[in-house]
């Protein structure tokens, strides 16, 4: 059974960062591909981004250069490093894991985690 649960979510000012930690049960990152998505009321949910199995990542245009997807394959855990803040990354975020690759560079994930907040206040 995959379970995957994430932390690290809160309240910051804009400009500020936050840490996203997923951590993975069940099974191993190394093989799947991991990701972060996000969901605001009204909107529907949004790839963040994704970390493939060979260690290649890709990011949504609205957080390039701001954001950073890491794992500890050791520790079966997933990161989201979030800097320089900005209202409109607001939201509950997603920890995902996927086995196809198909599925994952279409940003179709199979296993998700309940969310963690994220509030950015201006």
């Amino acid at each position: 059974q995959v379970q995957l649960v994430e932390s690290g979510g809160g309240s910051v000012q804009a400009g500020g960062s936050l840490r996203l930690s997923c951590a993975a049960f069940g099974y191993t990152t190394i093989g799947y591909c991991m990701g972060w998505f996000r969901q605001t009321p009204g909107k529907e949910r949004e790839g963040v981004a994704t970390i493939f199995e060979d260690g290649g990542t890709r990011y949504a245009d609205s957080v390039k250069g701001r954001f950073t997807i890491s794992q500890d394959n050791a520790k079966n855990i997933l990161f989201l490093q979030m800097n320089s803040l900005t209202p409109e990354d607001s939201g509950s975020y997603y920890c995902a894991a996927e086995a196809r690759w198909l599925e994952c560079i279409s940003w179709r994930f199979n296993f998700w985690g309940q969310g963690t907040q994220v509030t950015v206040s201006s």
